[in-house]
């Protein structure tokens, strides 16, 4: 009796096990699959989903020498660094600044700081835009409202990922290096910051992520000349002109291969890291 439960035990488990790799299967084929078909036909001549396509390389030709397409990749990646860096030192000073603060302070400002999160990225650009363009006269070709809204998007998760780094960090570093006679400058720089240089390097890429990403607030602050990645294929697919259509299909299989090649870079480095600490 025993003996067949003990069975009947691992026969439960074995299938358990296998219906939970079927749905991870599943899940990335739910997740994936659109990317992976969209990358086979950025190889092929075909200008819809779904048609009978023959292998070329036109679409990449078209997107490495295509002057439209070079300068809108430029301007959104400069955008993108740009603005990152700045929300990268708002947000370490936040959350350093809200760590030594009070608990009524502390309070505050993590409040004010859930309120770009969970907001719309729509209300948040047609906010930007009211405050900057039309209050302030700030003109939109200036590129100050456009910076300025992605800076407002990216800053509040660069706050959030530094912000667990120094609660993991021993507070008594700081005030030991003022007692040793470093200025409040120099404890900062040489022993706060490369505590929590992992946090910082993350929420850069997330806001580097956000800033890519980022649709609504580039259309209300961006000049009329100028064009993210986002706003660019939105227009593209509502436009006739299929080459460029196709060229964006190759477009968004580099980005995937970059930000592939990047987790696998990330993961690699986390897990010497980890048999180094093993060791």
């Amino acid at each position: 009796m025993s003996k067949y439960s003990m069975s009947e035990v691992g026969s439960r488990k074995k299938s358990s096990s296998v219906v939970r790799a079927a749905f991870f299967v599943f899940m990335l084929l739910v997740l994936y699959m659109p990317i992976l078909i969209l990358a086979l036909y950025s190889f092929t001549d075909a200008t819809n989903i779904g048609a009978t396509p023959s292998f070329t390389l036109r679409n990449y030709h078209i997107l490495f020498t295509s002057e439209d397409l070079r300068t809108m990749i430029i301007g959104t990646l400069s955008l993108a660094v740009g603005s990152s860096v700045i929300a990268t030192i708002l947000g370490t000073m936040g959350a350093i600044g809200a760590f030594y603060s009070k608990n009524r302070m502390r309070r505050a400002i993590a409040s004010m700081n859930q309120i770009p999160v969970v907001n719309a990225d729509v209300v948040t650009g047609f906010s930007v835009c009211v405050l900057l363009v039309v209050v302030l006269g700030i003109n939109k070709e200036t590129y100050i409202p456009l910076v300025i809204g992605h800076v407002v998007l990216s800053a509040p998760f660069v706050y959030l990922s530094v912000l667990p780094k120094l609660k993991q960090m021993d507070p008594s570093l700081y005030e030991a290096a003022l007692d040793l006679g470093a200025t409040p400058f120099r404890a900062l720089r040489q022993v706060v910051l490369p505590q929590l240089m992992s946090g910082i390097v993350s929420g850069f890429g997330l806001a580097i992520t956000l800033s890519l990403d980022d649709y609504f607030i580039a259309t209300y602050t961006k000049p009329a000349t100028f064009n993210t990645i986002s706003t660019y294929v939105v227009n593209a697919t509502k436009g006739s002109n299929t080459t460029i259509k196709t060229a964006l299909w190759a477009l968004s299989t580099v980005i995937f291969l970059i930000v592939l090649l990047i987790v696998i870079i990330g993961n690699l480095r986390t897990r010497r890291r980890e048999l180094r600490r093993e060791e």
